[in-house]
């Protein structure tokens, strides 16, 4: 039988802990090919989650518990993922809370997913049959969803519909791999990174609807401003995406300046200057962004660096072609005056998504 654990952090939750713990036991009757552990990991809780959890202990033998230092949910995470793996033999571990804001009738399910071949099972807030609770006030409810929508502009992935769900199914083979690089990440931006590395790694990755409950007891331990300045610290060295703009930004700065160079210091044909600044500019995005945007899936090799700046120049041309026919188009639409404004909207709209698109499915294809 699959041993499934789920893994409770704690900081002062002694009045959700029992409850918690035997709702989850409960849904054991509903699983036939696995079995439930529960992890509580304790950060020294001074109201005394632990002794509960003790007590507990004597009727549920499934019930372990573990205690370390205050250092964030994430390293949190790290020692009950190890614990679960080395001590427990899990091949599946839980991401859940302990306040009861997730329902457990959701573990047969997830559980389920996994059966069916998924890696790693999220609980969406932001899906048909997910969501928020009804009594947020307004201003809760657009920094959860808007939050969640800058995410998934940052990674340019919309295949992933909640990025910051603490409540996840996932196999263990993966955990592996990835669990020293976690030890970095103390707060709530674990639950980016990992989702991250699991997308980089082409997991099957699922989500099933959520709706997310407000505790009944206790209060939330997230520092909004912190959690903010993470997320933006790790998308901005970790997202190829905000990468790939960066280098893009870069090689329009080269092929502007060595046109403005050529022209008006060398006195080259506009023609000549052009050529050389866009060519020096695309072979400039092509190193880049097989060095740093795309590091995780680098082209290597002689024949293999030909072959993928062949198909990097294509999507160059096809970026080319597709701007030249949208700006025909639209300005024979709208009016030459508008040119500027519908190039910045073609470029924004069209050639970066379609560009990056391109760059991870066809130069880029792990």
């Amino acid at each position: 039988m699959n041993k499934a654990v789920i893994v409770l952090p704690t900081y002062n939750e002694a009045g959700n802990i029992d409850k918690i713990i035997k709702e989850i036991f409960s849904t054991q009757t509903k699983l036939k090919n696995w079995q439930l552990a529960v992890l509580v990991v304790d950060d020294f809780s001074p109201d005394n989650t632990a002794a509960k959890v003790r007590s507990l202990q004597k009727k549920q033998s499934q019930l372990y518990l573990i205690q370390g230092q205050k250092k964030g949910l994430g390293q949190a995470y790290v020692r009950g993922f190890s614990y679960a793996i080395d001590k427990l033999k899990a091949m599946v571990v839980f991401e859940m809370d302990a306040d009861l804001s997730h329902p457990t009738s959701l573990i047969p399910k997830m559980l389920y997913k996994i059966d069916k071949g998924a890696d790693f099972v999220i609980g969406a807030r932001y899906i048909k049959g997910g969501g928020i609770p009804k009594n947020w006030g307004l201003h809760r409810k657009i920094y959860s969803v808007l939050g969640n929508l800058i995410v998934s502009l940052g990674f340019m992935n919309f295949t992933v519909r909640d990025w910051t769900s603490g409540y996840r199914a996932i196999k263990t083979n993966f955990v592996k791999t990835v669990l020293f690089q976690m030890k970095q990440y103390s707060g709530y931006v674990f639950q980016i990174a990992l989702l991250d590395k699991a997308l980089k790694q082409n997991l099957n990755i699922v989500n099933i609807p959520l709706k997310f409950k407000e505790r009944e007891k206790g209060v939330s331990k997230i520092n909004a401003v912190e959690f903010i300045i993470n997320i933006f610290g790790y998308m901005f060295t970790h997202s190829s995406f905000i990468k790939y703009v960066i280098v893009g930004l870069v090689g329009f700065f080269i092929d502007f300046s060595l046109t403005f160079l050529g022209v008006e210091f060398l006195k080259l044909a506009v023609w000549l200057a052009t050529i050389i600044s866009a060519t020096t500019a695309v072979i400039s995005n092509f190193i880049f962004n097989n060095l740093w945007s795309f590091a995780h899936k680098k082209i290597a090799g002689k024949e293999k660096l030909f072959a993928g700046f062949t198909k990097f120049s294509v999507v160059s041309l096809g970026s080319i072609i597709i701007q030249t026919l949208s700006l025909e188009f639209l300005t024979n639409l709208l009016g030459r005056p508008y040119l500027y404004f519908l190039k910045i909207a073609v470029i924004a709209f069209l050639i970066i998504p379609y560009s990056y698109f391109m760059y991870n499915n066809f130069v880029w294809k792990k």
